[in-house]
């Protein structure tokens, strides 16, 4: 009988991309108002994700960082609206159900 590989949760929205380089050097690079924000999110956000939002959004907050992270915020609970929909569906107690 074949090993088989141990089951994934599947269901996700998340990206499925494995990640390349030295992941804790990427992340030591990040601006510490971003590293402080990514302590605490609920997403495992790779580092250059996490930069790539962090300089659109705080580009659009006239640079305020409390503005940025609040949006990240934001764009973090909007993914987690879509696979909590996507895997418990509307009965789920964060859709009112």
């Amino acid at each position: 009988m074949a090993d088989r590989a141990p089951a994934s949760n599947s269901r996700t929205t998340l990206s499925k991309r494995q990640r390349q380089g030295h992941v804790m050097d990427a992340y030591d690079r990040l601006p510490p108002d971003l590293r402080a924000w990514l302590a605490q999110a609920a997403l495992p956000w790779s580092a250059r994700s996490a930069l790539r939002h962090w300089r659109k959004t705080l580009l659009s907050c006239g640079g305020d960082t409390a503005a940025a992270q609040t949006r990240l915020t934001q764009i973090e609970k909007r993914q987690m609206s879509r696979d909590i929909r996507r895997i418990w569906g509307d009965r789920h107690p964060s859709c009112g159900g």
